[in-house]
């Protein structure tokens, strides 16, 4: 039998490809700055490989961020749920942890127009409170 990844080791990957993706840096330039292969990466990323004290702190380094970045919003229910939901956030079932949501926030961030930048929001806004898609 297979054994699962720790679902805290999930929820730290994902945090991890969460602020790597919204700086814009891909795998290979994380990989590169820690001086390891982007498959490892991958492994952080899915939990696959804990991340020890000493590599966490390079990565909160590299990725500009403190240490207790990578643990925000991990609850009591996440670390004892088991691998149930912790992997369908590393899957990317939670809208805030999605590839698209992170570039979204990074382009809407890039918009140098503060006017034009608040009128998309306003945007989203409005076509997020309409009916539901096919109902």
């Amino acid at each position: 039998m297979a054994q699962h990844p720790n679902p805290i080791d999930i929820h730290v990957g994902a945090r991890l490809r969460q602020r790597r993706t919204l700086l814009g840096m891909s795998q290979d330039q994380l990989a590169q700055t820690l001086g390891v292969t982007f498959q490892q990466v991958q492994k952080y990323e899915r939990g696959a490989n804990r991340i020890g004290a000493s590599r966490l702190f390079e990565l909160a380094c590299a990725l500009n961020a403190p240490v207790g970045f990578f643990f925000e919003g991990l609850s009591e229910e996440t670390a004892a749920d088991g691998v149930g939901r912790a992997a369908r956030q590393a899957a990317g079932a939670d809208a805030p942890l999605r590839r698209e949501t992170l570039e979204l926030v990074r382009a809407y961030y890039r918009i140098p127009d503060a006017r034009l930048r608040r009128k998309l929001f306003e945007l989203a806004k409005a076509a997020g409170t309409g009916p539901p898609p096919g109902g």
